[in-house]
């Protein structure tokens, strides 16, 4: 219900303060940063709306969600429940004070969170070599598997914390998805499936070096994505990545006497998995939920066809609960990962992405051994300098984006 307040302001009483009497017997006078301008002479303050305890002006009015969240009225300076939208604060004795910044330890704790993410992905060619003489397609099998029960074990769990909370469980987050959104997340299953089964391919046949370069090219290709199918415009920086990056993929495909297909595979399906999941808009574990979910029963008949040589049960417990634990490496670093990026700049996750790759390609150099002529370090040294031009435009623009936002939050010098 909105009850309406209106009355004049007592001569000599105090803005935003109880007045001896009040406001048309007992009630708070309205600050002077909600008034509206007198409409003529003797004409008192105009009608305000309370709306869920919160004095709003009329024509302004918004309300609050029961879970707390800010709708309507959270550009309005004045609101004590605006948070830190914009250069809204909290009312205190007729006074605005600036919203409460995040601290700083929040920071440092998203910069440890997808660290840990970049390091466990870049580590993983260590866990794939232990899981031989396991064939590439049983690997991904008892990952998709082992994946789909992790996530649904954590999504129970984070569901039921959210039910307490006055939120959504897991069954009616599954549920309001819609055909859409589910038709999406198989397709996206299906690109990511690809994008392990390469992957393992790889590292599995000696290619780690060729698989870090399609992690390098990635964020390029990602850029002519969205050229392509959400028809972005780019500044000359990311033309001139783009234009790098086709020179290197040409010299390496000198150097290797054929197209890097692994790199460009690998590139590509993660490129347009990270597409697909961008037009839905949900949570890290229930995505992979519904994904792996469509992948299940894929999975399970590959198993049962493999029959003899499924290796699960043929060479003991350690190597069983290797495959089994498949599931953990999947699900904890996009855990870190979604943990952490919601906690620090765009530009810097843009940044750390680039661990994974330089922990593969040191790995294929330096511990598996992998052949490196001149010509390949030719070509690595031109996605290298890509990447620098990519990440130099997209810092440029962030910190122009912080400028814009700090000037824009900066408080309006209000009249007497």
């Amino acid at each position: 219900m909105v009850a309406v307040l209106s009355g004049r302001v007592p001569k000599g009483g105090t803005s935003g303060t109880r007045s001896p009497g009040g406001v048309g017997g007992g009630q708070i006078a309205v600050p002077p940063h909600l008034r509206r301008a007198p409409r003529g002479p003797g004409t008192g303050l105009s009608s305000v709306r309370r709306t869920r305890g919160h004095r709003l002006p009329r024509g302004r009015a918004g309300r609050h969600s029961a879970t707390g969240s800010v709708r309507h009225c959270s550009r309005l300076p004045g609101c004590p429940r605006t948070g830190s939208r914009g250069a809204a604060g909290r009312v205190l004795d007729g006074s605005v004070t600036a919203a409460p910044t995040p601290p700083a330890d929040e920071h440092a704790r998203g910069l440890v969170f997808t660290t840990a993410a970049y390091l466990l992905w870049g580590a993983m060619p260590l866990y794939f070599v232990l899981l031989v003489p396991a064939t590439a397609i049983e690997i991904v099998a008892h990952r998709v598997l082992w994946s789909l029960l992790v996530c649904l074990a954590l999504s129970a769990l984070v569901g039921r914390w959210r039910r307490r909370r006055g939120g959504l469980g897991m069954l009616a987050t599954l549920r309001r998805l819609g055909t859409r959104s589910w038709l999406l997340l198989g397709l996206a299953g299906v690109l990511v499936a690809a994008n392990w089964v390469i992957y393992v391919l790889a590292v599995n046949s000696g290619h780690v070096v060729e698989a870090a370069l399609g992690y390098f090219i990635n964020p390029v290709l990602s850029v002519v994505l969205g050229v392509v199918f959400l028809r972005e415009r780019l500044s000359w920086a990311r033309w001139l990545a783009v234009g790098i990056s086709v020179v290197a993929v040409l010299v390496l495909a000198v150097g290797y006497g054929r197209p890097p297909w692994i790199s460009l595979g690998l590139a590509a399906s993660f490129g347009l998995y990270g597409l697909v999941k961008k037009t839905v808009p949900t949570d890290a574990v229930t995505s992979l939920s519904v994904e792996t979910a469509w992948l299940t029963p894929v999975a399970a008949v590959t198993l049962l066809v493999l029959g003899p040589a499924n290796t699960f049960a043929a060479l003991g417990v350690g190597h069983a609960l290797l495959l089994v634990s498949s599931g953990l490496a999947t699900t904890i670093p996009l855990l870190f990962f979604g943990a952490g990026a919601r906690r620090i700049p765009l530009s810097l996750v843009g940044l750390l992405q680039n661990l994974t790759p330089v922990m593969q390609f040191a790995m294929g150099v330096w511990l598996f051994h992998e052949a490196m002529p001149l010509v390949r370090w030719v070509g690595f040294a031109l996605v290298w300098v890509a990447l620098l031009v990519l990440m130099g435009d997209i810092l440029a623009r962030g910190r122009r984006r912080g400028l814009r936002r700090r000037e824009s939050a900066a408080p309006e010098p209000t009249g007497a």
